[in-house]
């Protein structure tokens, strides 16, 4: 990619975010966090992030 399209690229994208409501920035914003994998199954993969889960069930279940 040479310079003068990287620069066309960012000035391009810079002026659709600023072109867009707040709202509509926050609420895509809200969306992406949203869709977001939680931290353990991102570090860790299912099995832990299973564990994990369950044992926050256990604890909700049993009232501590």
């Amino acid at each position: 990619m040479k310079t003068n399209d990287y620069v066309k690229y960012m000035t391009q994208t810079i002026v659709k975010y600023a072109d867009q409501p707040r709202d509509e920035r926050k609420r895509l914003r809200q969306e992406r966090k949203e869709a977001k994998a939680s931290f353990w199954y991102r570090w860790f993969g299912i099995l832990p992030y299973i564990v994990y889960s369950e044992l926050k069930r256990i604890r909700r279940k049993n009232g501590a």
